[in-house]
């Protein structure tokens, strides 16, 4: 039976091509690596983030709608802070596979294998999750009075609504800072000593092109690292210790904070990292050839008609 003869009754299942003409480049196995999949968890946690405040964000800013739903805060508030959490656990990743890469380069494909890599990012993931629940329990079981509705910021951080209630909020701000210093405290120091020990390896090798490789397929993590943590380390001093400091600086940076990176990450990463730029290049090319051959199709059919 031809294909345009075959009939199906009620499918329960239908099939996704993507682009067609473009299936050959759509799973690129050459990105297959811990390094590109570690990229590929970052790319999906800075969506969740953007994703997160930027709908409440605009429509306070364009559309003059600033009231939320108290639950609704609160999950934005432990969504933020989940993944803010796990975007640091993925950074040390990427620091410890770069470690192992240029260190141990020998080693490397047998220490990060695929099932490792998932085990880490559900790891990061889960750590994160359960250290930022309680911080939500806290404020949901502690508090039933509140001195303002009105929250100065233009998104629901812990720190933010923990000020509004009317009552003790010792214990919420020992937790808010055991959760940072836990977490930051941790992938900080193990990102340093990664870094250190790159280093050193680096600037030992004999040849300079080979110190100049090596030390480049590093550059972006840096890039990337500094500017997290120095917004973050900016955003969590003066929300705490700089009273001194305008609201409105603040609150800038803090924005920055969770705006920036989503936005920075793709284009530091995608010009300093060679493969990704190949493969960019070559997904431009096939969707060019795609869609010059559907308009010369499209010319042909018009031309067949007249």
């Amino acid at each position: 039976m031809s294909l345009s003869n075959l009939t199906v009754f009620m499918p329960s299942v239908l099939t996704l091509i993507g682009i067609p003409g473009l299936e050959s480049v759509q799973s690129e196995h050459s990105l297959h690596q811990p390094m590109y999949i570690f990229l590929g968890m970052l790319g999906a946690t800075d969506i969740v983030l953007a994703t997160s405040i930027m709908p409440k964000m605009l429509g306070v800013f364009w559309f003059h709608l600033p009231d939320i739903n108290f639950d609704c805060c609160l999950f934005q508030m432990w969504l933020i802070h989940t993944f803010q959490c796990t975007e640091s656990g993925i950074l040390l990743a990427m620091a410890l596979d770069r470690y192992v890469a240029i260190c141990y380069p020998l080693r490397h494909a047998t220490i990060f294998t695929t099932q490792l890599v998932t085990q880490i990012g559900a790891a990061v993931t889960l750590r994160a999750a359960i250290l930022v629940a309680p911080c939500l329990a806290l404020i949901k079981c502690r508090f039933q009075f509140y001195h303002t509705t009105v929250i100065s910021h233009s998104y629901c951080e812990h720190m933010a609504i923990v000020k509004l209630a009317a009552g003790n909020v010792r214990v919420n701000k020992i937790y808010g800072l055991f959760v940072a210093f836990t977490v930051a405290g941790f992938d900080l120091t193990f990102i340093t000593l990664s870094y250190i020990q790159i280093f050193i390896t680096v600037f030992n090798l004999p040849q300079k092109e080979a110190r100049l490789k090596a030390f480049n397929t590093c550059v972006a993590h840096i890039c990337v690292f500094l500017q997290l943590y120095l917004l973050a380390f900016f955003s969590f001093f003066t929300h705490r210790f700089g009273s001194h400091i305008p609201q409105w600086i603040h609150i800038l940076f803090s924005s920055f904070y969770l705006l920036v990176p989503p936005f920075l990450n793709p284009l530091v990463y995608g010009i300093k990292t060679k493969q990704i730029r190949i493969n960019v290049v070559k997904i431009c090319c096939s969707l060019y050839s795609v869609l010059s051959s559907l308009c010369n199709i499209t010319i042909f059919q018009k031309k067949s008609q007249q």
